[in-house]
């Protein structure tokens, strides 16, 4: 039997440490986890992992996760980031409750810290310039060499650090680094900097600091002062823990357990937030949420549920080794939630006239059209039929392929909900050969695609009716790169070079009324072609545009 002390969780490494530590007493039973962006871009897929990870953990064992923004580079950093994140993390379905922190509330203390350091004579202001910097601290294989500043006395480090906080010195001149072991094997215990000087308005707290932690300095501060327990980070930071332990035990300050997991790697996909920046900086997308972009604003535009997301999330788990996941599990993920909710409709994306040469030219009718066979609660909607139809061009042909079993010369076709009918002919362009138009008779006792004789009709299509349709703008969404991998390039190739020119294609579809009633943000199923999202930004009142959230399976590739 579980209590609300002791839920039952989900088994990955992470939580089994939880559980060991709350069964020692380590934390008292807390649990208290934290989401820290660097609020220099938007988050993307990559950071929903984390999200779910560290609010999902908090939520199994009753605790709490704290929002907590590491905005400690002014030059980076920007409000509408802060706003993006604030906006990402809720529209994912978190709530942090009071517990929205940033670094920058923390500055005092943190420069209180890093003069306690100096007094102790575990840190020194150091000029060595950026360069030199680099040459002694050496390589893994080699041990670094002391800086001469690393003997200077606490009274004149004391005195050159309030100098730089008073903005007396240019930036680069001067950083204060932990004083630890340039001989370790670990770069990152070789005399690390954990302050450097920067002349840059804060967006939060203006010009009122002229020096800034680095990040290793004030996150394991921030973590401390926070009461985190546990502090959950990507597997890039193992190699930094000795120094989130070693910075905390020098200032005895209390610890929280910093505990790794793998990034997620996703193919076709790049998730370098400079690499995005790029791509939105240059135009090759147009902004940070296009829907060409694994950003959860790109993701959100594009018509993914955060649902499908934080259930992908779920699918993936936690694990300590690097990897790629197919980012065809992502589409399956939105896929199968769409498959059970989204309506049916029918859309014409490249259509041709089809006219029903013995039916009545001015009778119009209406037929019954199923909203989802997988939801039957959603019931059923009305759809006009006349005597002139759209249908796909890709579902006619002259010369019929092998087990092609849609419309042919001489050839019969069931139309979705209404008759079967039956081609007699077709025309063409004279000047371009391109078919422009397809002739057909109906048979009226086929109402309903019913066939009372019994025949059989393999190939079932989708149309709209000519007299009732609206030309709508649909945007055809593709995935961004054509590499597998367009990270794991040669060293000196651009990643973009592997950018997709057929990630985006924009066409006018032929689509039924009902889609023109719906709002922006409702999602569909295109009959036979696909899920379909209402762009809230760009669709007007009669005039939808539909983004393509994903086909109706996994077809990358075809025309590349």
């Amino acid at each position: 039997m579980t209590t609300p002390e002791t839920p039952e969780v989900p088994a990955d490494f992470i939580r089994d440490m939880i559980v060991e530590h709350n069964t020692s007493g380590r934390f008292g039973g807390r649990v208290v986890t934290r989401f820290p962006p660097e609020p220099n871009g938007y988050l993307h897929i990559g950071h929903a992992k984390s999200i779910c990870l560290n609010f999902g953990i908090a939520a199994d064992f009753v605790g709490r996760c704290h929002l907590r923004f590491d905005d400690t580079n002014p030059e980076k950093e920007e409000q509408e980031y802060v706003d993006s994140i604030i906006d990402a993390v809720r529209w994912l379905g978190f709530d942090w409750g009071s517990h929205l922190y940033y670094a920058s509330d923390y500055y005092g203390r943190i420069y209180d810290c890093a003069i306690e350091l100096i007094k102790r004579g575990k840190a020194y202001v150091c000029s060595l310039t950026t360069e030199e910097f680099k040459e002694y601290r050496g390589v893994p294989s080699r041990p670094g060499r002391e800086s001469p500043s690393r003997n200077r006395p606490i009274a004149e480090s004391l005195d050159l650090f309030t100098r730089m906080q008073a903005g007396e010195f240019a930036e680069g001149q001067y950083v204060l680094r932990a004083k630890i072991d340039m001989a370790s094997p670990n770069v990152h215990l070789r005399d690390p900097v954990i302050y450097r000087i920067k002349k840059e308005s804060h967006h939060r707290t203006g010009t009122q600091w002229r020096v800034y932690p680095m990040y290793d300095f004030a996150h394991c501060i921030s973590d401390s002062i926070e009461q985190i327990t546990h502090s959950i980070c990507t597997l890039e930071f193992e190699v930094h823990r000795p120094l989130y332990d070693w910075l905390l035990e020098a200032l005895d300050l209390y610890r929280p357990q910093q505990i790794e997991f793998a990034r997620l790697n996703l193919t076709y996909t790049v998730l370098s937030k400079r690499k995005l920046l790029e791509l939105v900086r240059d135009h090759h997308v147009s902004g940070w949420d296009d829907p060409r972009l694994p950003t959860l604003a790109g993701l959100r535009r594009r018509g993914y549920t955060p649902t499908s997301i934080r259930h992908f999330c779920k699918r993936i788990g936690v694990t300590k080794f690097d990897g790629y996941t197919d980012v065809a599990l992502l589409e399956f993920c939105v896929r199968e939630e769409l498959n059970r909710d989204a309506p049916r409709v029918m859309a014409v994306l490249d259509p041709i006239r089809l006219v029903i040469e013995n039916y009545p030219e001015e009778q119009q009718e209406t037929f019954e059209a199923v909203n989802n066979p997988e939801n039957t609660a959603q019931g059923t909607h009305l759809t006009p039929f006349s005597k002139v139809l759209y249908i796909e061009r890709e579902d006619f042909q002259t010369d019929p392929a092998a087990k092609f079993f849609r419309l042919a010369p001489g050839r019969e076709v069931r139309l979705r909900y209404a008759y079967i009918v039956k081609c007699t002919g077709f025309s063409r362009d004279a000047a371009t050969g391109q078919i422009t138009e397809i002739r057909c008779t109906y048979d009226p006792a086929t109402r309903g695609g019913n066939t009372p004789d019994g025949r059989k009709i393999k190939g079932t299509i989708h149309w709209v009716s000519a007299a009732h349709a609206t030309p709508c703008e649909v945007r055809l969404y593709d995935r961004l790169f054509t590499h597998e991998r367009p990270e794991d390039l040669p060293e000196g190739v651009d990643f973009k070079v592997n950018l997709n020119s057929a990630a985006l294609e924009i066409i006018k579809a032929q689509v039924e009324p009902e889609l023109v009633r719906l709002e922006g943000g409702a999602r569909v199923q295109f009959e036979r072609k696909g899920y379909f999202y209402i762009d809230p930004v760009d669709s007007r009142p009669g005039a939808p545009v539909f983004n393509r959230i994903v086909t109706l399976r996994d077809s990358f590739g075809k025309n590349l």
